[in-house]
């Protein structure tokens, strides 16, 4: 018997709190792993659960059970079933190669991009082994993604020889299934490995991050919406954008903005990583009233982050500096080290690493690297990067390019100021560090150097001598 939408949804009443949250994040593309450390149950119970769930609704598959959800809210399809953030579906590349080892490599690319997009893009991925059931024929996208309640589609084609592979990516609004960005790869072939590596990397971080390419469509279609109806991913959004400007007014707006997105939905993990983040950079750069409790703010985030999704990248990169404030640097490098496993093909986990080695704990020599290879990963490069390339040149000793690099950062951040006054006093060029000096007195005079050591925090030896020997030659306080 076919149920109509109004009886789906009294049939989903009959759900119980636990098993409704169960039954929203496993059609969203979640498995039982992340759905039990999500809501703190084993995977085995999550499988109970949804014994239980097909049961009372009456549905065999994932794809029958994200349909129910979508029918049950009305016809239109929601950006996702929380409301917290849309939702992504990756088809299977379409290999255009008969040989079989090709189209081996193509769903191996897939489920690679499925895996790495579900842990960095910061939103729901629906799971490889569903929408490889549902195969690769552009004609069926539009129609199975809106049996999903998909918002956004990546679909891909592959053509390869023995000499070299070309890659089609494209990513397209699921209502419509209008382009919104397309990119050609065309790699040479060699260790068959090392490209599928390569190319899962460089896709990754194109979609991506804070000015990643779903981030840059999502913060265009907020734009357009009334404030009053912003839900918590658009606010998420908006505040991503203003926390990286590394400003005092861009990160105070990007802590209300996280905060609004948090009342709006308290699970929102990653949301509660990076609004810690922000209380970070509120403590190093004086922007708060009180590093004290800033670092305190800063602690109740990390915390809430990693209770909600213990594998974030983000959170235990914040939380290694933290613990570093608090004077446990045992502990920093654990989360340090945890960081670098969950986000290690993430360009922003390792440009906020690489920083972390230079300045906090850590081996300062394996900076470099990684800075150069998280700007291998992000051809959109924000400039923040290149404040954290700059102190790490610092550190090094290698100042010339390390102005170079500070240049090319935010102006209005503070410790990109002070970070070319030192590296200018540090190549006895007093006049530069003196106007560098002198901006940042008159720009932020609730921050000094000592603050920023002290939130940052700055406990790598070499580079705590490196910063105050230059704070001297630069008169910085």
């Amino acid at each position: 018997m076919m149920l109509n939408d109004a009886s789906k949804a009294q049939t989903l009443d009959a759900l119980s709190g636990r098993e409704r949250s169960v039954a929203e994040k496993f059609a969203a593309g979640m498995t039982y792993r992340e759905i039990g450390e999500a809501l703190f149950i084993a995977p085995t119970t999550v499988r109970t659960h949804l014994a239980t769930i097909y049961e009372k609704l009456g549905v065999r598959t994932k794809i029958g059970l994200a349909a129910y959800f979508a029918d049950a809210s009305g016809a239109q399809p929601a950006p996702s079933l929380s409301g917290a953030s849309p939702v992504l579906a990756i088809f299977p590349i379409e290999c255009l190669n008969p040989e079989e080892r090709w189209r081996r490599f193509a769903d191996g690319l897939s489920s690679d991009i499925t895996i790495d997009l579900a842990h960095y893009a910061g939103l729901p991925v629906i799971a490889f082994h569903t929408m490889k059931s549902l195969g690769s024929k552009p004609a069926d996208f539009v129609a199975d993604s809106k049996a999903l309640g998909v918002t956004y589609i990546v679909s891909g084609q592959l053509r390869a020889d023995d000499h070299r592979i070309r890659l089609t990516i494209e990513l397209a609004d699921a209502l419509n299934g209008v382009s919104l960005w397309s990119e050609r790869y065309d790699r040479p072939v060699e260790d068959i490995f090392a490209l599928q590596d390569s190319l899962t990397e460089s896709i990754i971080n194109v979609f991506a991050g804070s000015y990643g390419t779903l981030a840059t469509v999502g913060r265009n279609a907020v734009r357009r919406k009334p404030p009053a109806s912003l839900r918590a991913y658009d606010c998420y959004l908006l505040a991503l954008e203003q926390h990286t400007t590394f400003s005092r007014a861009g990160n105070a707006e990007a802590i209300r903005l996280f905060s609004r997105a948090l009342e709006l939905d308290p699970t929102f993990a990653n949301c509660w990583a990076e609004l810690a983040y922000a209380y970070s950079i509120e403590a190093c750069n004086g922007f708060g009233d009180d590093v004290l409790t800033s670092i305190e703010n800063w602690r109740t985030a990390v915390e809430n982050a990693l209770r909600l999704d213990p594998t974030d990248s983000c959170a235990h990169a914040c939380l290694g500096n933290l613990r570093a404030c608090l004077g446990d640097l045992e502990g920093a490098e654990r989360a340090h080290r945890r960081a670098l496993e969950y986000g290690c093909n993430h360009a922003g986990i390792l440009a906020l690493l690489a920083g972390s080695k230079a300045l906090v704990v850590g081996d300062p020599a394996e900076a470099i690297p990684l800075i150069e290879r998280a700007m291998r990963l992000n051809p959109l490069a924000p400039p923040w990067y290149f404040g954290m390339q700059g102190r790490i040149l610092f550190a090094a000793g290698r100042h010339r390019e390390a102005i170079a690099a500070l240049r090319r950062s935010s102006p209005e951040s503070p410790d990109v100021l002070m970070f070319l006054a030192l590296s200018h006093a540090a190549m006895g060029e007093a006049g530069e560090a003196a106007r560098a000096a002198a901006r940042l007195r008159a720009e932020f005079p609730g921050f000094s150097v000592e603050r920023f050591i002290a939130g940052y925090p700055v406990t790598n030896r070499d580079a705590l001598l490196a910063i105050r020997h230059a704070a001297e030659l630069a008169k910085l306080p």
